[in-house]
């Protein structure tokens, strides 16, 4: 079976991987266009210098570079000369510390060296300016157009070089095929792979495909004393990589203002992605270069271009299919390092419904409206290009804040609110008139760059009091329909009565979990359903039938979370619903008013406390916290923020989908209470269970992604971890092997130059009998 019809539009390193993988699951009619010649296409694989550093704080891109590296060697593409990343600040090797902890939670060998080791590994670089490294001995040096060529040959597909797509052709809501100037390709599936010319791909398809080409320097050397099997070099504490080309070295700079480059301005000769070298930008890398690699003083520039290349907003891919032309699938803002694992999990998501790894962070539809407007792209991409290269960096463009406030925001300010960014919401960290505790906590410098031990104060006065915390970021649906349109996409049965709520798990078409949801039934036909944000819309939206209704109403509501021991106190008598124990059960909805505001009200609490998640119109905001606040003060109310939040939520077990699961891990493992069928249920017992670890109490506070260490071993990585006030002393969640889950067992966390000492500990650490949620 040839499988359908597919164009891939580009045949770059990205579209020549994505034709092999397809051919290997049985996909043969497949047919590559390329704009400029076969195989050195002009694009940025026809200059990429080809450095593949496989480590990454991201699961999934350290799993894209890892399999690029086993095909590429396989395939006769990848020179495994090792990678060396060296550090000149105490800040640098600290953060070589913390990237060796991430290559032991993904399985990437590496070992952390001395300057003396340095040296031996690359004998050009100065010895006094170092003061360790990291060296990777499976990183190495890729050719992105032998690749290229190794795949396309390999596929058996049909490449047509010189052929400019004009139109994409649909209807109906999805791709018949391209049109070129002088032909038609008929299509069930359309791909671009068409790098920085994505954005116009997408013009055509009407599909916005939101990253921007950027340039960045790089130029190679008279010959300055290198060989061959010198390992890649990165020194980013002046942004710079290296390479060799036989005896002369290949220089990369980001030592420069961010260049977002206009298509319109690209040379219309062989080379479009090869932009003239600036060379006033590159003197501050120069002398940076020289001071690393004296060699370099003898020696002058042979050959310098500026070369152009795809960021994204948050610095991932963009992968999948389009909803608003089904049959429409992007492959874009790609590196060769990821190439082929991405060509490999977009193929399998092709062919079998779902790809083989979780891809949230790189899903094509993972923003909201607005961050796809190109002004918030232009500007995002740009400060997303200055945080992934360095985090120390001289450069600071403006970022992009205030995009989405709550209707609380005003009020939230003139409490003195710290605010963090997620989704383009502005959300509160922490209030400054609430007091820091008298004894303040010690915390190393890496984990307090974004805490306050203000969260102390707030998280302590929840457990005693009440305190308000911003719930409208939270995406909320509202979907009208007979309720087997849910029952059919979910794990649990929905079909509870009205003023039921339900909390359980989002199912692909395969019957693969998505992530977790809470539908919260309001009439026969009509529910508030809690997700984890534009996905889950995404996923709702492609398989509504006729006569369902599917409406994000989150920018049009806003919510509270009126959580503490006093929180009936506060509540019941500025509401006509009765909210005693008895009538107003845990997981149930009620709508009335509060006050003169008409709210939905529900028996939820992430952080463990009696209390309510209230929501209204976002007309209402102002009135519905003033209504509250000026109840408070007898209670001691407080506002209070994120950082006490998370605090709580550890404490009482409550995991946070994305960061302590995903799709790939189970989630009957991680101690939720899902509503789920038995049928739906794993038969087989877990070999991995997410555990939680109290940590020894000191000074260091991990911050997710560490590994895991027992027996010498690395044998888990961390999710989310906090320090949990009530219970005093840091938690941290991990996924660790069954044997090790058993209580009392103890681990090691990886954490920078040294090892936590862990325990595995009994759930939840607080309230273990819910006698507070009871209440």
């Amino acid at each position: 079976m040839a499988g359908p019809k597919v164009v891939i539009i580009g045949a770059g390193v990205v579209g020549c991987a994505l034709a092999d993988e397809l051919a290997a699951r049985g996909w043969t009619d497949v047919t590559v266009l390329e704009q400029g010649p076969l195989f050195v296409t002009g694009g940025s694989s026809s200059h990429a210098p080809g450095l593949v550093f496989q480590t990454n704080p991201s699961r999934t891109m350290a799993r894209f570079a890892r399999y690029t590296v086993d095909k590429y060697a396989e395939l006769g593409c990848f020179s495994p000369v090792g990678s060396l990343e060296v550090a000149t600040t105490p800040e640098r090797l600290a953060e070589l510390h913390r990237r060796f902890g991430f290559g032991q939670s993904w399985g990437i060998s590496s070992f952390l060296v001395d300057p003396d080791e340095c040296v031996s590994l690359f004998p050009l670089v100065e010895k006094s300016v170092i003061l360790g490294g990291l060296h990777v001995p499976t990183d190495g040096l890729a050719s992105a157009v032998k690749a290229a060529e190794a795949q396309a040959t390999r596929s058996r597909a049909r490449f047509i070089g010189n052929v400019r797509v004009n139109r994409i052709d649909s209807s109906d809501g999805r791709v018949t095929g391209v049109s070129t100037a002088d032909e038609s390709y008929p299509a069930d599936i359309v791909v671009s792979c068409a790098g920085f010319w994505g954005p116009e791909i997408g013009k055509l398809a009407g599909v916005p495909i939101p990253l921007l080409p950027m340039a960045h320097q790089y130029v190679r050397t008279t010959p300055a004393g290198a060989t061959d099997d010198l390992p890649i070099l990165r020194h980013q504490d002046r942004d710079l990589y290296f390479r060799a080309h036989g005896d002369r070295l290949g220089i990369g700079s980001y030592l420069h203002e961010p260049m977002p480059v206009e298509l319109a301005d690209l040379p219309g000769d062989a080379h479009p992605s090869m932009l003239p070298f600036t060379p006033d930008a590159f003197k501050t890398s120069w002398s940076a270069a020289t001071e690393l690699i004296p060699a370099l003083r003898g020696t002058t520039l042979d050959d310098a271009f500026n070369g152009v290349f795809s960021f994204t907003a948050d610095g991932f891919p963009l992968l999948g299919e389009a909803r608003d032309l089904r049959g429409f699938w992007v492959a874009e803002a790609i590196w060769i390092t990821h190439s082929a694992g991405a060509a490999k999990a977009v193929a399998e998501w092709m062919v079998d419904g779902r790809p083989g790894i979780d891809l949230h962070e790189c899903d094509l539809n993972r923003f909201d409206p607005a961050q796809l407007a190109p002004g918030y792209v232009r500007k995002r991409a740009i400060r997303s290009f200055v945080e992934v290269y360095d985090i120390i960096h001289p450069l600071d463009p403006p970022a992009v804040r205030n995009l989405r406030v709550s209707p609380f925001h005003s009020r939230q300010v003139a409490l003195g609110a710290t605010f963090g960014e997620a989704m383009g919401w502005e959300r509160p960290l922490w209030y400054a008139t609430n007091p820091p505790p008298e004894e303040l906590r010690p915390r190393d410098e890496w984990s307090a760059r974004h805490w306050s031990p203000i969260a102390e104060t707030e998280a302590r006065l929840t457990r005693r009091r009440v305190a308000l915390y911003d719930m409208t970021p939270l995406t909320r649906l509202e979907v009208i329909g007979p309720v087997s349109f849910l029952n059919g996409l979910t794990s649990g049965d929905v079909d509870r009565p009205v003023g039921a709520v339900v909390y359980t798990l989002l199912l692909d078409a395969a019957g693969g979990i998505r992530s977790d949801i809470t539908v919260a039934r309001l009439a026969e036909d009509r529910f508030q359903v809690g997700v984890n944000g534009p996905l889950d819309l995404d996923w709702l939206l492609r398989h509504a039938p006729a006569g369902v209704s599917v409406r994000d109403v989150t920018g049009g509501t806003c919510g509270l979370g009126v959580w503490g021991p006093r929180a009936r106190e506060l509540v019941a008598p500025l509401t006509d619903v009765d909210v005693s124990a008895e009538k107003f059960k845990y997981f149930q909805v009620r709508e009335g008013y509060l006050g003169m505001v008409p709210v939905t009200m529900l028996r939820l609490s992430y952080v463990g406390e009696l209390g309510w998640e209230i929501y209204t119109r976002a007309e209402y905001g102002p009135r519905l916290w003033d209504t509250l606040w000026e109840a408070g003060p007898e209670l001691g109310l407080i506002a209070a923020g994120r950082l006490a939040f998370n605090s709580l939520r550890l404490e009482k077990g409550y995991r946070a989908w994305g960061v302590d699961m995903t799709c790939e891990d189970d989630p009957f493992q991680a101690g939720l209470g899902f509503a789920v069928r038995p049928q739906a249920r794993p038969a087989t017992p877990p070999d991995r269970r997410l555990a939680c670890l109290t940590v020894a109490d000191t000074e260091d506070m991990p911050m997710g992604n560490e590994p895991v260490y027992a027996g010498g071993f690395a044998v888990g990585h961390v999710t989310s971890a906090a320090y949990g006030y009530t219970v005093g002393g840091p938690i941290a969640y991990a996924w660790l092997p069954t044997a090790l889950c058993e209580p009392g067992t103890q681990v090691e966390i990886g954490y920078f130059d040294r090892r936590l000492l862990a325990t595995v500990a009994t759930e939840p650490l607080f309230d273990p009998r819910h006698e507070r949620l009871r209440r």
